[in-house]
C-alpha cells in the first residue's frame, strides 16, 4: 500500500525539461562519479569518485574550475586522505565544504567533516563531533540555505530502519544533538543522500530497500508543520528506467537546478547530471498540494 501511495501522490516539486550530463570527459567519465556540488559563484565544481585513478585513496573528491574556456581538467582536492573521502557539499555562502570520511581520528565508520574554502584552496578538515557523528556511518551532509540545519543520513540505532535521514540545528559554533526527520519520511528501507531545495523545506533523497542490493530511486518530500510526508518518486527525466539514481544536491549557482548522479542507457558507471525544477504554482513552496 505504501508503494502505491508513493507512486500515485503528486510530488511537491515539478521537474522541467531533460537532464543534462555535466562536463562529459572531465567530470562525467568512464569512472563512477557521484554527488556534484557547485559553488555559489559557479566557478568551482566538486564531486567524488569511487574508482578514478590519481587520488589519495579509493574514494576521492575531485575538483574542476570554470573559466571563459570551460571547465578545467579534474584534479583531486588537497584535503583527500588515503581512506574514503566522499559526498562533498558547498554551503550556500560558499565558505565551507561539508563531506564524509573514514580517515583516522573519527568517531565511527564514516564521519561528517567540514573544511573552509580559502583564497588559495581549502583549509584543514574538522570533524563535526559527537552531536552529529556516531559509531555508525553518516553520509551526505548538507547545510540548509539559511545555515541553521544540517541534513544527513545515518545507520545509527534508534531510527526507523536501515539508513535514515537526520537533522541537527547549529548551536554555539557547533551542532545540537541530531534527531531523525519527523513524519513518515524514514521507513524500514534505506533513506540517504538528501538535499534541501532552495526553499529550505523540501528535500530530495534516495531510497531503496537495500542500497547495496536493490535499485535506488530519487524521491521528493515536503514539510508541513515540521513533519515530512513519505515522499513521492520523481519522474523518469530524473530516475532512469534501469540504472540507479542518487547523490542529489541543489546547485548553489542556480538554486532552481538540481544535480544528481545516475547510471543511464546501460552505462557501467555513474555520471553527473543537472536538471531544472520548480515548485507547483498551485501550492506554497515546501508544501504538498492537497
Amino acid at each position: 500500500m505504501l508503494a502505491i501511495a508513493l507512486l500515485a501522490a503528486t510530488p511537491p516539486v515539478e521537474i522541467v525539461g531533460a537532464a543534462e550530463m555535466f562536463a562529459p570527459g572531465i567530470a562525467s567519465t568512464g569512472h563512477s562519479e557521484v554527488r556534484l556540488t557547485i559553488s555559489p559563484d559557479g566557478r568551482t565544481a566538486l564531486w567524488f569518485s569511487r574508482d578514478r585513478p590519481g587520488g589519495a585513496g579509493g574514494y576521492d573528491i575531485w575538483m574542476s574550475r570554470r573559466s571563459a574556456s570551460g571547465w578545467s581538467p579534474a584534479t583531486p582536492v588537497s584535503f583527500n586522505s588515503p581512506g574514503r573521502d566522499f559526498d562533498p557539499a558547498f554551503t550556500r555562502d560558499g565558505r565551507f565544504v561539508y563531506f564524509c570520511s573514514d580517515r583516522p581520528g573519527g568517531i565511527g565508520r564514516d564521519d561528517l567533516y567540514r573544511v573552509a574554502v580559502t583564497p588559495s584552496g581549502f583549509g584543514t578538515p574538522a570533524n563535526l563531533g559527537p552531536a552529529v557523528n556516531s559509531a555508525g556511518s553518516e553520509f551526505a551532509p548538507m547545510l540548509s540555505p539559511d545555515g541553521r540545519r544540517l541534513l544527513f543520513s545515518s545507520d545509527r540505532p534508534g531510527g526507523a530502519g536501515r539508513h535514515d535521514l537526520y537533522s541537527a540545528r547549529t548551536a554555539r559554533g557547533g551542532f545540537a544533538a541530531a534527531v531523525p526527520l519527523a513524519g513518515a519520511i524514514n521507513t524500514a528501507a534505506d533513506e540517504f543522500d538528501a538535499t534541501f531545495l532552495s526553499d529550505g523545506k523540501t528535500v530530495i533523497f534516495a531510497r531503496a530497500p537495500s542500497m547495496q542490493d536493490d535499485r535506488v530511486d530519487l524521491f521528493a518530500a515536503a514539510a508541513t508543520d515540521g513533519r515530512y510526508g513519505a515522499g513521492t518518486i520523481l519522474p523518469r527525466s530524473v530516475n532512469d528506467a534501469d540504472g540507479d539514481n542518487y547523490g542529489p544536491m541543489v546547485d548553489w549557482s542556480a538554486p532552481g537546478r538540481l544535480t544528481f548522479s545516475a547510471r543511464r542507457d546501460g552505462a557501467a558507471s555513474m555520471d553527473l547530471y543537472r536538471i531544472t525544477y520548480r515548485f507547483p504554482a498551485t501550492g506554497a513552496p515546501g508544501r504538498s498540494r492537497p
